[in-house]
């Protein structure tokens, strides 16, 4: 099910939003200010963002500079052809202007669903229900954050990449020492079991699997 991030202070329009895309199966998360948005940003990632400019303290434009890997498309009562230019240029996906009619704001959410899992992948790998985002190096599983050390990071990254295929003991050490020095093959064994408990104290799922003499790889459903 895609999560949609609403970030829009104005309630009225964010509750037509809402009772709109609940009715077409996507889950809905809020956000009433450009620093509200910032900050579930850091802990959550959804699969698309609606954004209003007219935001208190820090502006749309601001917010959609720190957007990183997710599409957003901007739902605003702005209608210069200067602005709408500005804002497709600095990340934006899209471009609705308010007010808005129902059938197209579905039809051009729809439209980025279908186009944009590409671009997404690059920056966002994903695992049943786990999240990593490569360019913020936050995990999530289900929504809910998981605090990583760097070295564990750099391990479930490697994993991750490699999803279907057992990675040797010595082929991860070479590639961690990529994200961090920290790691050495008696240390190894540790950071694998901190990491395990910690995606497991999520939702009591083991999503690491130690290959005998081999190595380790992500657990098959």
């Amino acid at each position: 099910m895609k999560n949609i991030l609403i970030i829009d202070d104005d309630i009225h329009i964010g509750n037509v939003l809402e009772e709109i895309l609940t009715k077409e199966g996507y889950t809905i998360s809020r956000a009433y200010s450009g620093s509200e948005a910032i900050l579930f940003l850091k802990h959550s990632i959804p699969d698309l963002i609606l954004l209003d400019l007219m935001l208190p303290g820090i502006s749309g434009e601001d917010v959609l500079t720190q957007i990183k890997g997710i599409p957003v498309i901007v739902v605003s009562a702005k209608v210069d052809i200067d602005d709408k230019v500005n804002l497709l240029l600095s990340g934006a996906v899209d471009y609705i202007t308010k007010p808005f009619n129902k059938k197209e704001l579905l039809a051009r959410i729809a439209v980025q669903f279908r186009t944009s899992n590409t671009t997404i992948t690059k920056s966002i790998l994903t695992y049943d229900e786990i999240k990593l985002d490569i360019t913020t190096h936050s995990a999530t599983i289900d929504d809910v954050e998981v605090k990583l050390t760097r070295t564990e990071y750099a391990i479930l990254k490697i994993l991750m990449q490699n999803p279907t295929q057992v990675v040797t003991k010595s082929s991860l050490l070479d590639l961690i020492s990529l994200d961090t020095p920290d790691c050495n093959e008696s240390s190894l064994k540790m950071h694998i079991s901190n990491l395990r408990r910690k995606l497991r104290n999520i939702n009591n799922k083991d999503y690491i699997d130690a290959v005998w003499g081999i190595g380790f790889k992500l657990t098959s459903e």
